[in-house]
């Protein structure tokens, strides 16, 4: 599959090598494809391509950018129609504080945006370092998801489980008000309380 991902921070880099070790090819979209920065994306295997050209010949597209940046993002993309957007960002304001509440949610916010993208929210209840390895010695880690897009879903949920997480369909993508807070859990438990980010959460089944 043919994901190309706009964002190339730790979020970005993170799935992208992981979806590469699975034989996904993966294409970064930025707004310099000249300098440094893309040069080095290509020398470890990833395409570059200008972010308005990031919808061409892609199955997927993640959005792993800032909150902030989340809006210039997506009017710069081209024609998303029918694509997949898989939405990893969190609503964030300054202060570790979410910026949208239960009304409403950052998922919803690019559905909005990008009306005409079938969007799954997803990658948001973690960090990092647990996209580039989420191994634990006490199973898998859970990665909740949600969507408007049945076949869209099920194609993001074999993503995840590409990276080694349990996917969970939690419904419909109005359930990113409740995964976005779990998004500050994490984060409070990771730094606030000082846990670290080797933490994640788990769905136990019996």
């Amino acid at each position: 599959m043919h994901i190309t991902i706009a964002g190339s921070g730790n979020v970005g880099r993170a799935l992208a090598g992981g979806w590469l070790k699975t034989g996904h090819r993966v294409t970064f979209a930025t707004r310099d494809v000249a300098g440094d920065k893309a040069a080095e994306l290509r020398e470890q295997g990833f395409g570059v391509v200008l972010l308005n050209d990031a919808a061409t010949s892609t199955d997927v597209i993640v959005l792993a950018v800032p909150w902030a940046a989340v809006e210039a993002t997506i009017r710069s993309l081209g024609d998303v129609a029918g694509k997949v957007l898989i939405d990893t960002t969190d609503p964030l304001k300054s202060g570790r504080e979410l910026a949208i509440g239960f009304g409403d949610s950052g998922g919803e916010t690019v559905a909005r945006l990008a009306p005409s993208a079938r969007v799954v929210k997803a990658f948001s209840t973690t960090g990092s370092r647990n996209m580039a390895d989420s191994n634990y010695p006490g199973g898998k880690l859970m990665m909740a998801l949600a969507g408007d897009d049945t076949p869209a879903k099920q194609i993001v949920m074999a993503l995840v489980a590409d990276l080694g997480f349990d996917p969970i369909d939690t419904g419909p993508l109005a359930m990113s008000r409740y995964l976005e807070p779990l998004a500050m859990l994490w984060i409070n438990l990771a730094y606030t309380q000082q846990l670290g980010p080797n933490i994640g959460f788990a769905l136990l089944r019996r």
